[in-house]
């Protein structure tokens, strides 16, 4: 088992993945618009609670992006399962997928197998997020090893407002060593 965890104020590791609809969707490399980006790493198509959390996000893009922060989601999931899956969710943001073994490994992730081929077919990352700042550094991390345990999205975009906010001065918190 990989044991290697990314940290609070480190670099992020820009990774590139194929994109949906086309070409190569790089996570921690907002898009010219943005200085800013929030990354969501979500296991996949099998998953009903990523549905249902893709969806809110979709809600909550305008207000994100507001804030100057791009936004890109990437899962394990092969081009069709990913095109399939988000028909129930149209996302407004950069989808990526066939996130590998390795990539997950050097984002920190915790990596599932599948409980049968039902489920899905390869093994996939468990929930991740990332908020990656204009120096390419992180500045909130959250990492889960379920499905049940993630962040409110609602909380992300206030934390954003509040730390995007120059008059807060708002530091990467966790970083005492």
């Amino acid at each position: 088992m990989n044991s290697m965890k990314l940290a609070a104020g480190e670099s992020f590791p820009k990774l590139q993945v194929p994109k949906l609809g086309r070409g190569t969707l790089t996570l921690g490399e907002p898009k010219q618009a943005f200085d800013w980006q929030l990354v969501i790493v979500y296991r996949g198509a099998h998953c009903p609670l990523c549905t249902r959390y893709l969806n809110e996000l979709n809600q909550l893009l305008p207000q994100i992006n507001e804030l100057g922060v791009d936004v890109a989601v990437v899962s394990a999931d092969s081009e069709e399962k990913a095109r399939q899956h988000l028909q129930q969710v149209n996302p407004k943001y950069d989808v990526g997928y066939d996130l590998t073994i390795e990539q997950m490994q050097s984002l920190g992730l915790y990596i599932s197998n599948p409980r049968s081929p039902e489920e899905t077919d390869r093994p996939f990352a468990e929930p991740g997020l990332f908020v990656i700042n204009d120096e390419g550094n992180i500045q909130i991390i959250d990492i889960s090893n379920a499905p049940f345990a993630r962040p409110e999205l609602k909380s992300i975009l206030m934390g954003l407002n509040f730390i995007r906010n120059p008059d807060n001065k708002y530091p990467v918190r966790g970083t005492y060593k």
